[in-house]
């Protein structure tokens, strides 16, 4: 299920999936949080996050060292921005699933990522 680019908010009973259809529109699923694509979702944000977490200690080398070329750097910046849209929507999704937090803000999601997409 997806929902427009322009939606506003969180949609009641609905999670945001850690990918975006063909377009860049949200992946939207509804579930009780206990089937195959839910758990599929789980395990693909956790490997979002651990993919994050090595980038970021790669950059931290690679920052140190004095010879690291322009392309090298504008890879990982590349890199760095991905991880840092996976990991907002991660936050955005499993924010959406905390009672009473769900849709308080009246925005739609964490920051500039629902703008962005």
């Amino acid at each position: 299920m997806s929902a427009d680019e322009g939606a506003e908010g969180p949609v009641p009973g609905m999670r945001l999936l850690p990918w975006s259809q063909e377009g860049g529109k949200q992946c939207l699923l509804s579930t009780d949080g206990d089937g195959y694509v839910a758990r599929f979702a789980d395990d693909m944000e956790a490997a979002q996050l651990d993919m994050g977490t090595e980038l970021l200690d790669h950059a931290g080398v690679m920052l140190g060292e004095p010879d690291a070329s322009a392309s090298e750097l504008r890879f990982l910046a590349n890199r760095l921005v991905e991880a840092l849209h996976d990991a907002l929507r991660v936050a955005d999704s499993r924010g959406r699933r905390v009672p009473g937090l769900g849709g308080a803000s009246g925005k739609g999601g964490v920051g500039r990522l629902a703008a962005a997409e």
